[in-house]
Parts: C-alpha cells; structure tokens; sequence
C-alpha cells in the first residue's frame, strides 16, 4: 500500500497541513531564543510607533516591540498548550479506553462525568477561577484548561475503544486468557493513539484561544506577554495606532489556525494508514 501514488499523494496532503505548525513552532522558538529583542524592554519615546525598518511590526503601549512581544506571547502560548493538551491526551486516553472495554457502571460514570466537565463553558470557569487569584499566572490558567481539557480525549477513547473491543485481534487476546487490563494496555490503546492523537490539534488550539481571551479581559499572565494582552492593546488604541490591533489579530488567527491545521493533517493521515 505503501507504494500506491494515491497513498503517497495524501501522505502529502497531510505532510503539507502539518508542516506550518512545525515551521511555526520552530520560527518562533529559535526567534525568541536567539533574538535580543525583549518585551520588557521599554522606549516611551516610540509608544504606538509605526512599523519601521528598525521595528517591521512597529510599537505598542510604552513603546514596546511588538515583534518581540508577538514571539514571546507565541512561544509561552503553544508551550502552555502543548503542556495541556499532553496532560489530556496521557489522562483523558487511558480513562476513556478502560470506559470502552469494561463497559457497565464504569463507562456511564465515565461519560457522565465527561458529560458534566463539557456542558460548563471552560472560559467561564476561567473566570470564576482568576478572578478569586490574586495574581494569576500561566501555571493557574494551565490547571484550569487542564480540569476540562481531558473529557474530549476521554469520549474520543471510549467510541473508539467500544469499536475495537469487538475486533477479532481482541477477541483472540481473550481467548488466549489475556485480562481486560492487559488487553486494555497491549491491544486497544496502542490501535487507537491515532484516532484520539487528532484531538491534541484542535486541543491546543483551544487552549491558545482561551488564553488570549482571559489576557483580553485582563486575568492574563502578570508579565502581559500574551497575544491578549495585545489585543487590548490593539483595541485601546484603535484609532491612534491600528496596526497594533492588526498585528495581535493576524497573530492570533495565524497561531490558532496552524494548529487546527495540523489536526486536520493528523487526521488525514490516521485516514491513510
């Protein structure tokens, strides 16, 4: 199969929509790292200034560089992101797994529970959280997401887990004496990684989004290095400097929507093999 054109032509297709996000991560990282740029560093002499040679994407509140606050915002997001959707994946995965084979009691609770994390907006627990921290900070907003972000992982699992428990390869581990633990851990998990590792794309994604809105609404990071807190920039001073509006929305839309894309190439490929 693997030397059929139409598999190596959507192998492509699903290389080609995950490679932005790779190149976005890798961009940023090495910009931020390398660079001497700082968004601690202050000129109030270039507050709101336009982009310039000197500054491509211009200036902001204090006369901050807002390339330099875009790459460090980038970098702190995906990274709280990647850390979130790492903690679902390992928990939500497994949890959702043993909810397919073991069925019964276990598996209503465990959907009722995925049920009831789902049916409450993450953004206003968000609120209800950091609003009663004295000073938030990344590491609060990350268990926040974290409190929620396992329930898709775990439903995604179990659909998947239910399907395989039925498959012959299972059987046949049955027959052989094997446990449901052993059965769980050696033959379903393993044959469903790809279908739940499509959720970690649109996961992160979430988490970016969430992130940005809590830094708009001011439970931000306390360092206001988040595309929020440049977007609140942007809309205090929409009318004297735009682009700094422009910068935060093509910045929030670019980085949300590479990682979307990428889950979508993930997807694509898990379809191929």
């Amino acid at each position: 199969m693997s030397g059929d054109p139409r598999v190596r032509a959507r192998r492509r297709r699903a290389l080609s929509a995950i490679a932005p996000a790779v190149v976005l991560v890798v961009v940023t990282a090495l910009f931020t790292f390398i660079s001497e740029r700082s968004p601690s560093r202050l000129a109030l002499e270039l507050s709101w200034a336009e982009p310039d040679p000197a500054r491509p994407l211009g200036s902001g509140d204090a006369g901050v560089d807002l390339l330099a606050l875009v790459s460090h915002a980038t970098v702190r997001a995906l990274l709280l992101a990647a850390l979130v959707a790492l903690f679902a994946f390992v928990v939500g995965t497994p949890l959702g797994a043993a909810a397919g084979i073991f069925r019964g009691r276990f598996e209503r609770w465990t959907l009722r529970a995925c049920d009831l994390v789902q049916s409450f907006p993450t953004f206003l627990l968000a609120l209800a959280v950091l609003s009663a921290v004295r000073t938030p900070s990344r590491l609060h907003i990350g268990l926040v997401f974290c409190v929620t972000a396992w329930a898709p992982f775990a439903r995604v699992a179990a659909a998947q887990s239910r399907i395989l428990s039925e498959s012959q390869f299972v059987e046949a581990a049955r027959a052989l004496g094997h446990g449901r633990a052993a059965v769980v851990i050696a033959h379903v998990i393993p044959n469903l990684l790809g279908p739940v590792s499509v959720q970690i794309g649109t996961s992160a994604a979430g988490v970016v989004l969430g992130e940005t809105a809590l830094g708009f609404v001011g439970l931000g990071p306390p360092d206001g290095v988040s595309l929020g807190s440049l977007l609140e920039q942007g809309t205090l001073a929409m009318l004297r400097a735009p682009h700094v509006l422009a910068v935060g929305v093509v910045a929030v839309m670019l980085v949300s929507g590479t990682l979307q894309l990428a889950s979508e190439g993930v997807r694509r490929w898990v379809q191929v093999e």
